[in-house]
């Protein structure tokens, strides 16, 4: 990284490398390889400097959780070698626009928003998200949904099926919620076996993620450090 990415955001490298250690002992405790988990560095609200900054330390898969902030940093960082996976709520009016920057979306959650992706003209990731709460009004597809959303993904030619999502909810401890995910993905893996992927785990709960199989992280404050106010 350059010295002025360093001092526009210091502490950046020595947070990334605390959590890359972190995740490698957590991979070890686990008795897992770190080869095994991808870190999406989740930049929601920080500036496209700060993307930048990170993919000059090695750093390829960005996660944003709205789109328009998303899509302006695709934009501005197109010369750069990213991999964007959206991470949060899609509406399904805005999904062709995710398309066209979305390298995953990890929030496959009702059968109109695959729909909206059905025609595509570029193969996305597709992690289906979980509702691991009884708030049908918290994201997520509800447990009996699955397979039924899982099919579907399957038919949809400009998708490929990954694997399952979830956050998981604050009133429980982690790895309760996170062997329940694993338990859902076995059913997915069912319909299929090549959607082994787990996105699941957080700045807070991330050990407890990977020692329940999670392959995918979405890590953002450890890193990117305090976010700033909302543009």
């Amino acid at each position: 990284m350059s010295e002025s990415s360093g001092e526009a955001f210091p502490g950046l490298e020595e947070r990334l490398r605390g959590v890359r250690a972190g995740i490698a002992d957590a991979c070890r405790d686990a008795g897992r390889s770190p080869e095994d988990v991808d870190l999406i560095v989740v930049t929601k609200f920080h500036p496209a400097e700060l993307v930048a900054a990170l993919a000059a330390l090695g750093v390829r898969d960005m996660g944003e959780n709205r789109h328009q902030e998303a899509q302006e940093k695709a934009e501005a960082l197109s010369d750069l070698d990213l991999r964007w996976h959206f991470v949060g709520q899609l509406q399904t009016k805005k999904a062709r626009q995710a398309a066209r920057y979305a390298h995953a979306i990890h929030s496959i959650d009702r059968e109109r928003l695959v729909d909206a992706l059905v025609d595509g003209d570029r193969v996305i990731d597709a992690f289906l998200q979980v509702n691991l709460t009884e708030d049908p009004a918290r994201g997520g597809a509800a447990p009996e949904e699955l397979e039924r959303l899982a099919e579907r993904v399957l038919e949809a030619p400009a998708l490929r099926l990954r694997g399952v999502m979830a956050v998981a909810p604050l009133d429980e401890p982690a790895s309760a919620a996170f062997e329940r995910l694993a338990s859902y993905s076995e059913r997915v893996r069912a319909l299929a076996p090549e959607a082994d992927a787990i996105s699941a785990g957080m700045t807070h709960d991330y050990r407890e993620a990977i020692a329940a199989g999670a392959t995918h992280l979405r890590i953002g404050s450890a890193i990117t450090g305090k976010r700033p106010e909302p543009r």
